[in-house]
């Protein structure tokens, strides 16, 4: 590749400079926040792609992506600009960067002294590199010693990122290791970098195959460093800072766009296997899923439709109903739906060669074209050839949401599962109609997931306007989380892979992936035992996306019944999570809302603990639940670190309180999960119910965990109808409380707003088991609240 060396200072815009680089290359820096840049690097003046999907500050992107020029959505606040020999320094109050001959730049912020202190910086040599004779660019910085790494969207191993090198192309990494696979499903390349100071986030807003090698390379000609490197496109990256790690994880979803506020429902238990839709009597399979869930008391509230729903001999076609196996779908709709449940149906982006409609589609050019003939490309895809669709047309669109709407919607099922979308499209020039400014696929893969579920989002929307939509997609790029839930893939069934899948969770969550969960019980591989399987549903309820999902390799069938002897265990684990819904859902209001991780690994919210930033199995649910899942076998016990706080924990089943920074140990009998609670901590509860419903919930529990001695919290319960638009126009319940205590009293203050009336007509609140002080709501001495 060819180094990038000299520069001059050709334009000052309001908003940006422009430098000249090796006479030939323009290099945009722009100011966009007080704490956020963004570097832009034109090859000969010129993009490679002058669009993005993924950059959404404010409102979601054109159909046919942002223009890389558009500064919309960003405050642009003042700054300064001082030219010194050999050097230009630009500088808002609390970022500047250092722009260094040869070329590379030098990052500081300022402290809240009002001290400038280093930040970053890219490796004095040859920081920035162009394939002179092609596509391909390269971008090194300087790595040190005391930075952690984080981010990177789903990778497996271990949470932080230090000493490895990672790869983003788009992969169906069926039955992949969680410990060491990769590439995977996703593409984000976004690091979170902490120090003790000060942490940073770096966004790559590439959407072609890349690397990046936090520390696996080494070179004896330069320092230690870091490498960003991607097949094509352009050097375009934001760089922006935050006082904590949690500060930084919040900004990146504000430059990305916010979590979907999915309906209620979409919190609930979700069953799912392969092995009903691919069995030939697929719909009594299926109805008979409701019968056991009553049969077995297990809660829940939706099925996801395998793919075999679709099947002819053996192959899977999308909008195509067998109707061998699934001879009435309204019928079969209707009696989920009468059940309380609601239905998700996959489908896939590709057509097989010998799908029915593809003459049709083939003719009326809705495929990426092959990238030398002016016919539809050719990829591998389950188990034949098949070709993908192009979403960069309009038309494809159109056709898509067709099919969305006769072939599903209007059966009955509720939402779409979108999958098999990663895209693998090899030959990188297949070209792509690009909303008629034609696109080499390399350019945009990933683009392709993003755009199939948005399209089929607005599908739903426009068959049911007054309904949340909710859907799920595996692959996607940054900016999904504006459109679907999503989840690890196809895990494989192991204990190793529960460990490893917990932190590929927080790996996605710190990456701005909030709403996510894995394939509880394993997906392939063999059936899980007895007792992985109830320590992995034990683990899954803990997670917002909570599924059963399995094709086991001896054609058994993960069910929340496999094991009668366990089976009351499974269904205690699947009740606490129905208790938990109140908690979930204001969490998933406070994702949407506030940008607030649900899954938070320890450290987000004690980084003064230096335990905290250790590998470990712990992680939080919001900032109020510890959970300490066991992952080993034959564990009967956990060993459990007590994050640092001012307030201690307890012990969510015994009310017992420890105070935190330090290790202890709880028993975990096969049917327990061990939990602990924040002290100051409000956790609201509903009593047990089958499936979600707003006129059926109808008691509310406010369980309180006040603080030893003296001292105050606060905290949010979220409710309205679960399902409509009413909160945009006030029609939802925001009820805040403040907790203050002292040596005598627990004096709770609650207030409320909105005009959304839940069927609950009083809030029960509790205090822990040995409690003595005396419970004041609003000044008086009771133990409820009406509103």
């Amino acid at each position: 590749m060819k180094i990038l060396k000299n520069w001059t200072l050709q334009k000052q815009a309001a908003h940006h400079i422009e430098l000249l680089v090796d006479g030939q290359h323009t290099l945009c820096l722009y100011v966009l926040e007080p704490t956020l840049f963004r570097v832009l690097l034109k090859r000969k003046g010129e993009l490679a792609l002058d669009r993005t999907w993924s950059i959404a500050p404010g409102q979601d992107v054109p159909w046919e992506g942002r223009n890389r020029e558009d500064i919309s959505g960003f405050s642009c606040p003042d700054w300064t600009l001082e030219q010194q020999d050999q050097q230009l320094v630009i500088a808002t109050e609390a970022l500047r960067v250092t722009v260094h001959q040869p070329l590379w730049l030098e990052w500081h912020y300022r402290n809240e002294a009002g001290e400038w202190q280093w930040l970053a910086g890219d490796r004095p040599t040859s920081a920035y590199q162009l394939n002179a004779h092609g596509d391909g660019v390269a971008h090194y910085l300087s790595r040190k010693k005391d930075e952690r790494f984080y981010g990177l969207g789903e990778k497996a191993g271990n949470l932080q990122r230090n000493g490895k090198r990672f790869e983003m192309r788009n992969l169906d990494a069926m039955g992949y290791n969680a410990a060491s696979t990769d590439p995977l499903y996703k593409h984000i390349p976004f690091t979170l970098t902490r120090r003790d100071d000060i942490s940073y986030g770096l966004f790559y807003d590439n959407l072609s195959s890349c690397w990046l090698d936090l520390g696996n390379e080494l070179d004896n000609y330069h320092t230690a460093y870091r490498r960003w490197q991607a097949e094509a496109g352009d050097i375009d990256y934001y760089l922006f800072t935050g006082a904590r790690a949690l500060d930084v994880t919040k900004a990146f979803v504000r430059l990305t766009g916010k979590t979907l506020f999915g309906p209620k429902w979409s919190l609930g238990y979700s069953g799912s296997t392969m092995h009903y839709t691919d069995a030939p009597d697929a719909q009594n399979q299926l109805m008979n899923f409701i019968r056991l869930c009553e049969e077995h008391a297990i809660p829940c509230d939706s099925f996801q439709l395998s793919s075999g729903y679709t099947s002819i001999n053996g192959k899977r076609y999308v909008f195509n109903w067998n109707y061998d196996k699934v001879p009435q779908p309204n019928v079969m709709s209707q009696a989920f739906h009468d059940a309380g449940l609601k239905l998700a149906a996959n489908i896939k982006p590709c057509l097989l060669q010998d799908h029915p409609r593809y003459p049709e589609v083939a003719e009326k050019g809705l495929f990426i074209r092959d990238s030398e003939t002016d016919v539809p490309e050719r990829s591998s895809f389950w188990d034949d050839e098949g070709s993908h669709l192009d979403f960069t047309n309009p038309q494809t669109v159109k056709w898509w949401q067709e099919g969305v709407t006769t072939q599903l919607l209007e059966m009955g099922i509720d939402s779409t599962w979108n999958d098999n979308n990663e895209f693998e499209v090899w030959d990188g020039e297949a070209r792509c109609y690009g909303f008629g400014r034609e696109i080499a696929i390399k350019h945009i893969r990933p683009v392709m997931p993003l755009l199939m579920m948005r399209a089929s989002l607005e599908a739903q929307q426009r068959f049911a306007p007054d309904k949340r939509p909710y859907l799920i997609s595996r692959s996607g790029c940054a900016g999904m989380q504006r459109y679907v839930q999503t989840w690890s893939g196809d895990n494989r069934t192991s204990w190793e892979t529960l460990r490893f899948n917990t932190r590929m969770g927080l790996g996605m969550s710190l990456s701005g992936l909030y709403n996510v969960g894995h394939d509880v019980g394993g997906f392939s591989g063999d059936k899980p035992d007895a007792e992985l399987f109830v320590r992995w549903v034990q683990n899954g309820v803990m997670h917002p996306r909570f599924t059963i999902h399995s094709w086991n390799d001896d054609h058994t069938v993960n069910e929340p019944w496999m094991y009668p002897g366990v089976t009351p265990a499974i269904r205690s684990a699947i009740e606490l999570r129905y208790r938990l819904l109140p908690y979930f859902y204001t969490l998933l209001w406070q994702a949407h809302a506030d940008d607030e991780p649900m899954l938070r690994p320890t450290f987000l919210d004690h980084e003064n603990d230096t335990q905290t930033f250790e590998e470990c199995d712990d992680f939080l649910l919001g900032r109020d639940i510890l959970v300490a899942c066991v992952v080993e076998e034959g564990q009967r016990q956990r060993r459990v670190w007590l994050p640092a706080n001012e307030t201690g924990w307890y012990d969510f089943y015994t009310h017992e309180w420890f105070c935190g920074g330090q290790w202890i140990v709880r028993d975990a009998p096969l049917e327990k999960l061990p939990l602990l609670v924040r002290a100051g901590a409000g956790l609201p509860l509903s009593e047990r119910i089958k499936h979600v419903s707003a006129t059926a919930d109808d008691t509310r529990e406010l369980k309180l965990f006040p603080v030893k001695g003296t001292g105050r919290s606060a905290g949010l319960l979220f409710e309205d109808d679960g399902e409509s638009w009413g909160y945009q126009n006030g029609n939802a319940l925001w009820l805040e409380w403040e907790m203050a205590c002292d040596a005598t009293t627990v004096n709770l203050k609650i207030s409320a707003r909105g005009d959304y009336r839940p069927a609950w007509k009083a809030l029960k609140v509790s205090l822990p088991a040995g409690e003595g002080r005396k419970l004041l709501i609003n000044g008086e001495e009771r133990s409820e609240w009406v509103r």
